[in-house]
């Protein structure tokens, strides 16, 4: 049987992260309005710490390592965001960090995951299996293992994004009709969908993803999960994961409503939107939900939505290209 969290585990990470991990507040914007016909809000997890919503599943995972066990360190496989969530999660809990990233990661996330004292390892994410990878360190370091989303804990830890949201409506006495969510592994889709359920029965989740890398949308419909074809090529480098995890998709197929595409074009759209009209800098990752409401992937009119902007960790002269 499977050992899948909660709404209670995600308000246990509430407790573990509370203090140390941002808070970031719901934003809105008259444009995203106008050109939606719904109101919409944004959940900024672009400023969170580490830049993106991954430092929350991280610190709480790792917050769970018992004392004795915290010398040996953490090992994790990530192309940036989670690399960078463990990274900073290590340093600040006093345990250290090795990394599996890709070759093919953006140079900002290697480089700011070096500074937080993480010690990276490259691996070739067409040719190599991580996971052997990480496994294999793990085991002669003594070490955990510390997967990106398929673990209770982490899905726990991300679920605090979907808590946040709800109790942000629930001050100004909203509740969401939709929620779309970037989606790479689900994590982050699964933690909110536990917690947006927990007080809003009747809200509807969508899973967003980058053409060709969308394995929950089809899996969605197969009712079980499917491989993509392709592990790299898109500027999505975030949400290449070869299939949705097992513990995340058999908590999302009884919760999410379906799953949206967006191309490449539309991702950048959405990039450029975001700094232009909304002042945010977001990476193309982190934009795909925000693409989908722009592109009009589905009817939102008369809705009140929020969109998760999952992460801000761009190159410079990636986001000038975007942008131009």
């Amino acid at each position: 049987m499977l050992n899948l969290p909660t709404a209670a585990d995600v308000t246990d990470a509430a407790r573990a992260i509370s203090g140390v991990a941002f808070r970031t507040r719901l934003l809105a914007s008259p444009a995203l309005d106008a050109l939606t016909g719904a109101s919409v809000f944004l959940k900024p997890e672009m400023l969170q710490r580490g830049g993106s919503f991954k430092f929350r599943g991280a610190y709480n995972r790792l917050s769970r390592i018992p004392e004795d066990a915290k010398s040996a360190g953490v090992v994790a496989m990530s192309s940036g965001n989670h690399a960078l969530g463990v990274a900073t999660a290590a340093r600040l809990l006093g345990t250290r960090a090795t990394i599996l990233m890709p070759t093919d990661s953006p140079g900002v996330k290697r480089e700011r995951t070096a500074a937080e004292g993480a010690e990276i390892i490259l691996f070739d994410r067409d040719k190599d299996d991580r996971v052997a990878m990480a496994h294999s360190i793990a085991a002669e370091l003594g070490a955990v293992v510390v997967p990106p989303y398929d673990d209770p804990f982490i899905i726990a830890g991300q679920g605090t994004v979907g808590r946040e949201i709800v109790r942000d409506l629930e001050k100004v006495k909203l509740t969401p009709d939709a929620v779309l969510v970037c989606c790479g592994g689900g994590g982050l889709l699964a933690g909110i969908a536990l917690a947006v359920h927990e007080h809003a029965p009747l809200a509807k989740l969508y899973s967003v993803e980058p053409e060709e890398f969308d394995d929950h949308a089809r899996s969605f419909v197969a009712g079980e999960r499917l491989a993509n074809k392709k592990t790299s090529g898109s500027l999505c480098d975030g949400l290449l994961s070869q299939m949705p995890g097992e513990l995340t998709f058999s908590i999302n197929r009884e919760h999410v409503a379906g799953g949206l595409v967006v191309s490449e074009e539309e991702v950048k759209q959405a990039v450029a939107f975001a700094f232009r009209e909304l002042k945010l800098v977001v990476e193309p990752s982190g934009a795909v939900a925000l693409a989908a409401l722009l592109s009009k992937r589905i009817d939102v009119r008369g809705q009140k939505v929020v969109a998760v902007l999952t992460g801000g960790n761009v190159d410079g002269a990636l986001f000038s290209h975007l942008l131009s």
